[in-house]
């Protein structure tokens, strides 16, 4: 009988447990037929699936294939339903806040391949809002507070390859950022994050970081609704913070800040030499270069 029973018990803890894991060779077969989904998949359990390897410490388990997959299935309306990535986007943004503090871990990735599929549901949102007043600004918030409270500011690593949180949310803000229902307190809110991140980096970023945070204060400042005005005191405070570094005692976290903000201006001043001319534009183009001159 206490046999049976144990049958029986084992035969509910079995139903219970979750199906099968796609291998890897499934993950790769579907990449290499151009990201189409097989007729006997759901694509919905298949993103669930892909978003639990966003947390791999395999780079190509992580990167190459769950975060590629899953950014050519948000491109694809056809794909995932706007209801669809609403359930992977609330699942994303709150994976920014796993392990948070943690510096030199693995939980990074799960943290920083989410803003990064984040940036993917954000540019679907720019092209055909789907998100609604309530998640977009959830998402603002959320990114803002990321990119301020990570610690873990690696970017490539040769062991786990890419891990790039900066860059990652810098893409996420770029993408908001296209967004007309970012609001004038948002744009300033993205601007003041970035400014933070720079200043509080204990170390110069030396995988092309400087240029994608570049772009984020790009999108924010090219829009037809923001304060131009803003901009200069932006600059301003930024410059009048790294002049003190020459009369205090200079120290590598205060050189650190000083370089990132400076290699960050540059990229600007590279990035506004592309934007098409206006009045607007040259005036901005004007104002970094005179800020970069004082270097």
């Amino acid at each position: 009988m206490w046999f049976a029973l144990l049958c029986s018990g084992m035969g509910v803890l079995g139903a219970q447990q979750p199906p099968v894991q796609h291998d890897r060779a499934f993950w790769q077969a579907l990449a290499r037929q151009h990201y189409a989904v097989p007729n006997s998949e759901s694509a919905s359990a298949l993103a669930g699936e892909l978003s639990a390897l966003l947390a791999s410490p395999d780079s190509e388990l992580r990167d190459h294939l769950a975060y590629s997959i899953l950014a050519h299935w948000i491109a694809r309306p056809n794909v995932l339903s706007p209801d669809e990535v609403l359930v992977l986007a609330d699942e994303w943004r709150n994976n920014l806040k796993s392990g948070i503090g943690d510096v030199g871990t693995d939980s990074v990735l799960k943290r920083s391949f989410s803003a990064l599929c984040l940036a993917s549901v954000a540019q679907r949102e720019a092209n055909s809002p789907f998100l609604g007043a309530s998640r977009y600004r959830q998402l603002v918030a959320g990114a803002v507070a990321y990119l301020r409270a990570e610690r873990d500011l690696r970017g490539y690593d040769a062991k786990l390859g890419w891990i790039h949180a900066t860059a990652h949310t810098a893409d996420l803000l770029q993408a908001l950022a296209g967004s007309p229902m970012l609001s004038s307190d948002e744009q300033a809110t993205i601007l003041s994050a970035i400014a933070a991140r720079l200043a509080s980096a204990p170390q110069v970023y030396t995988q092309g970081e400087q240029d994608r945070i570049a772009q984020a204060v790009l999108a924010v400042i090219r829009r037809p609704d923001f304060n131009a005005g803003s901009f200069t005191t932006w600059l301003d405070q930024m410059a009048n913070a790294d002049q003190k570094i020459w009369a205090d005692p200079l120290t590598p976290e205060s050189l650190a800040r000083y370089q990132n903000h400076t290699y960050m201006l540059q990229a600007l001043s590279v990035h506004l030499a592309l934007e098409p001319e206006s009045t607007k534009i040259a005036e901005f183009k004007k104002r970094v270069l005179e800020v970069l001159r004082t270097r």
